[in-house]
């Protein structure tokens, strides 16, 4: 993967983090407005993909820290371009 600018601990990223498992949107202020995604894997089970902007890598690690407290496995993270 290439990277356009420079990354940084403390500054603004945007992720996608897949989890296995339902995370409706009544979630997304507790995600600070990340855009939530619901898929089904073909056996039907739900994927869910919160897509956005993080402030920085403390708050990313606090956002994947809330998705293991809900139980929900990660399946995913990954950088995307702002």
């Amino acid at each position: 993967m290439k990277v356009g600018r420079k990354l940084s601990l403390s500054e603004p990223a945007g992720y996608c983090i897949t989890v296995q498992g339902h995370l409706d949107e009544t979630w997304a202020e507790w995600f600070a407005g990340m855009t939530i995604t619901i898929e089904h894997n073909d056996d039907g089970s739900p994927l869910t993909t919160l897509t956005g902007t993080v402030a920085d890598q403390a708050a990313l690690h606090g956002y994947l820290g809330k998705l293991y407290t809900l139980g929900l496995p990660l399946i995913a993270v990954a950088y995307r371009e702002l």
